[in-house]
C-alpha cells in the first residue's frame, strides 16, 4: 500500500444538534420502523428534556466496532482494510472497521463527483465533445469511449461515468462545469457540506494522485447523498446502455463493471442491489460502495481494499456484509449515527426521499433503481427541531392537562425498545 494506506488518521465526530423541550410536545412518534433495541429513537432519548442527544459514537475506534447482543450475530470476518454497514433510513451504523481510516478511494470518488455535478445539467442537454474536453486524462485511466466532435446528451456522459468509470466522461462533464480545478474545489466543498472530513480531493475521477484520500465513512456519506437524487439512483442501477443512447453508426453497447450488480466474472448478482459504484487502482486496490433493498429496508455497505488476494474479494465481502446487515438490522445496536443530510443550498436538512427513479433514458435499461427508504416524519428529529417554534405558538392556548399527556406520551415513546 505504501504511504497512502498508512496516513495519520483524522477522527471525525458526528455532531448532533440540541433541541428543546417544546419540540417534544409536537412529536408523538409513530411505531419505530424496525430499528430494534437501541434504535434511532433510543439514541436520541433524553433530548426532550433540553439536553443534547446522547449518541454513542464508536466510529473513531480502531478495529471492528460492533455492540454484541445475544440475539444478533457477529459481523463476518472479512479482509478489507476498512468497511462500514449502515441502515440508510435511520442513519444507524450497524458495524464498522476503521471507518475513518484515510485510504485512496479509486473510482468510488466518482460518487462525490456525481453528487456535486449531476444536478447542474439537464439530462437532455446536448454537448459536443472537444479535444480540449479530453485533455489531461491520465494514461491507464478507464474510458467510456467518447469521440471528439460527436454530440452526446448529458445522460450519455453519466452512463459513461457510472457504467465504465470513464475518465473521458468525467473530464468532459468537468469541462462543462467550469474546468478540472474548479470541479475539484466544488467536490471538496460538497464533501465538507456532507460532513466528510476524511476526504481530500486531488483528482475528480479518483485516479491515484498523491495526497488524495477518503474513508469508508465519507464514501458512505457520498453514496447516501447520491441515492436521494432520482437521476443518481437511476444511473447507479443501470446494468447496460448504448452510447450514444439514441444509436447511430458510432454507437456501441456498455455493461456496468459492478459485478455484484450485473453478475459477471464468477460473481452472482446480489438480490435487491441498487448500485452504487465500484473502483480499482494500484494504490487503492478494489473499493466498492453498494446499496441494496430488501423488505422495505435499504442498507449501504462500503468496502475498501480487501487483502485476501481473491480477484472478487470486494464483491464477496460486500455480499457477506449485506447478508449480515439484513439479518442483524432489526435488533442491532448502533455504533454511530450519520449526520443529517444538508441541502445543496444550505437552506435546511433532508432525509433520503422515497421515490422511483425517473427514466429519462429508457432504451436498453436493464434494471430500475428500487425506492430508497424514507424516515418517518414523526421520527425526523431535525425537521421537528425546525418546526419547534411554530408548534409552541400553536399549543400556547391548550390546557395544562393536554400538555402533560403529550409529554408523558413522548417519554414513553423514547423509552421503547421495539
Amino acid at each position: 500500500m505504501g504511504h497512502m494506506s498508512s496516513a495519520s488518521w483524522a477522527p471525525v465526530r458526528v455532531v448532533t444538534a440540541a433541541t428543546f423541550c417544546a419540540v417534544s410536545l409536537l412529536a408523538v412518534p409513530g411505531p419505530a420502523a424496525a430499528d430494534g433495541p437501541h434504535g434511532i429513537d433510543d439514541l436520541r432519548a433524553g433530548a426532550h428534556a433540553g439536553q443534547p442527544a446522547r449518541i454513542p459514537d464508536r466510529l473513531d475506534g480502531r478495529g471492528v466496532q460492533f455492540l454484541p447482543r445475544p440475539d444478533v450475530p457477529e459481523p463476518p470476518d472479512v479482509s478489507a482494510l476498512s468497511w462500514m454497514v449502515t441502515d440508510m433510513a435511520s442513519g444507524k451504523v450497524l458495524a464498522a472497521k476503521d471507518a475513518h481510516r484515510p485510504l485512496p478511494p479509486a473510482s468510488t470518488l466518482k460518487a462525490l463527483f456525481a453528487v456535486t455535478v449531476l444536478p447542474k445539467f439537464s439530462q437532455g442537454e446536448v454537448h459536443t465533445v472537444s479535444l480540449r474536453d479530453l485533455d489531461g486524462i491520465e494514461p491507464g485511466s478507464s474510458l467510456a469511449g467518447l469521440k471528439e466532435d460527436l454530440p452526446y446528451r448529458v445522460a450519455d456522459l453519466w452512463h459513461g461515468v457510472f457504467l465504465r468509470s470513464g475518465g473521458d466522461a468525467v473530464h468532459t462533464l468537468a469541462a462543462m462545469n467550469g474546468g478540472w480545478n474548479k470541479t475539484i474545489d466544488d467536490m471538496q466543498d460538497t464533501a465538507r457540506r456532507l460532513g466528510a472530513r476524511d476526504t481530500t480531493v486531488e483528482s475528480a475521477d479518483g485516479f491515484d494522485t498523491p495526497g488524495q484520500f477518503s474513508s469508508a465513512y465519507d464514501l458512505t456519506l457520498f453514496g447516501r447523498a447520491g441515492l436521494t437524487d432520482p437521476d443518481f439512483a437511476d444511473f447507479a442501477a443501470t446494468k447496460q446502455a448504448e452510447l450514444p443512447e439514441e444509436g447511430g453508426p458510432d454507437a456501441f453497447g456498455m455493461v456496468n463493471t459492478n459485478r455484484l450488480l450485473v453478475g459477471s466474472h464468477g460473481v452472482k448478482p446480489y438480490d435487491g442491489l441498487i448500485g452504487v459504484k465500484n473502483g480499482y487502482t494500484t494504490h487503492a486496490g478494489n473499493t466498492l460502495i453498494a446499496a441494496a433493498r430488501r423488505e422495505g429496508r435499504t442498507l449501504l455497505v462500503t468496502v475498501m481494499n480487501p487483502q485476501s488476494g481473491s480477484r472478487n474479494a470486494v464483491y464477496e465481502e460486500t455480499r457477506a456484509l449485506l447478508d449480515w446487515g439484513f439479518e442483524a438490522a432489526p435488533r442491532a445496536a448502533a455504533v454511530g449515527v450519520l449526520p443529517a443530510l444538508v441541502r445543496g443550498d444550505g437552506s435546511g436538512v433532508t432525509q433520503p426521499a422515497l421515490h422511483r427513479p425517473r427514466h429519462r433514458v429508457p432504451l436498453h435499461r436493464a434494471a430500475a433503481a428500487a425506492p430508497v427508504d424514507a424516515a418517518a416524519p414523526a421520527r425526523n428529529w431535525w425537521l421537528l427541531s425546525a418546526a419547534g417554534g411554530a408548534g409552541v405558538i400553536a399549543l400556547a392556548g391548550l390546557g395544562t392537562g393536554l400538555w402533560w399527556r403529550r409529554r408523558r406520551a413522548r417519554t414513553r415513546a423514547d423509552g421503547e425498545t421495539g
